[in-house]
């Protein structure tokens, strides 16, 4: 059975804008509501405590749209609040490391796999466990890099600076065959950051494994849109008959922040080219501990 519902998708930036446009472009039925707290963001250096709690306020909002699904973009919010959120709500919620982890162990030749990302990331072992559980061979070399989330919180993905700073950050990272990006911004420097591991080393990132994970998601547990690739009689799809009337209709896409909107919007442009979805400001609850 068909189900309109929109896609909730959570970040603590912008990063998680390329997981929304890979899953609008696999998915292009289908609803999505996007959550970014940039008031609140970086998260790289916070408490876990405090990314527990403002993880569970997004999720609380999220959840007031009636959504049908989360997809938590963040490394940093997968790797210390999932499996409590997942434990206090119904909606199914996907991670993003997980997939990314089962991008990393098919990627990789020698068995060493280097992931790099927030403090708390590293901090959490969350890579490493994922990791060890695609493939228990598998040797993990983790690195904390806070100057490269300075740069993306910034919005500088590019220039001599940013090159500077990439290089500095991955220095200490040997021996890999294939770098795990820890961060849903990470990807916008994934030039940069081959240039600074080197071309024999393969990234992966937890983008495409999102989008495959709620594809499957949706059509397991019948949530799909009306429209969606699959049909019936009653909802042929986009692959089968006219669409019923009166059922669906065309999907809809709205960006909620709880920071500065104006500045929001300069960086979804500038880095997406996404001048045109409708960004709306949403308040925090929790505003006394914002930096």
């Amino acid at each position: 059975m068909a189900d309109a519902r929109p896609i909730g998708i959570v970040d603590s930036g912008v990063g998680g804008l390329s997981v929304l446009i890979e899953i609008t472009r696999r998915l292009p039925s289908e609803s999505t509501v996007y959550l970014a707290d940039t008031l609140r963001a970086p998260y790289g250096s916070r408490s876990d405590e405090e990314i527990l709690g403002f993880s569970r306020e997004s999720l609380r909002f999220l959840v007031e749209q009636d959504v049908k699904a989360v997809v938590l973009t963040s490394g940093t919010m997968t790797a210390v609040a999932l499996r409590d959120l997942r434990r206090e709500v119904d909606v199914p919620i996907i991670g993003a490391i997980q997939a990314g982890a089962a991008a990393a162990a098919r990627a990789t030749r020698t068995r060493r796999v280097g992931v790099i990302g927030s403090t708390v990331t590293v901090r959490s072992h969350a890579w490493f466990h994922a990791l060890k559980d695609e493939n228990p061979a598998i040797e993990v070399v983790e690195l904390a890099t806070p100057a490269i989330g300075a740069l993306l919180a910034a919005g500088q993905v590019g220039g001599a600076e940013a090159e500077r700073v990439v290089a500095e950050a991955l220095a200490p990272m040997e021996g890999i065959d294939t770098l795990a990006l820890g961060g849903s911004g990470y990807p916008l420097l994934r030039a940069l950051i081959q240039a600074a591991i080197g071309e024999r080393v393969a990234i992966v990132d937890s983008v495409s494994g999102m989008a495959t994970a709620l594809v499957e998601l949706l059509s397991v547990n019948g949530l799909e849109a009306p429209g969606s690739s699959r049909g019936t009689a009653a909802d042929p799809g986009r692959e089968g008959h006219d669409r019923p009337a009166g059922r669906g209709g065309i999907a809809t896409h709205v960006l909620y922040v709880t920071g500065d909107v104006a500045a929001f919007q300069g960086l979804a442009d500038r880095l997406f080219g996404l001048a045109d979805r409708d960004v709306r400001a949403v308040p925090v609850r929790t505003p006394s501990i914002a930096r």
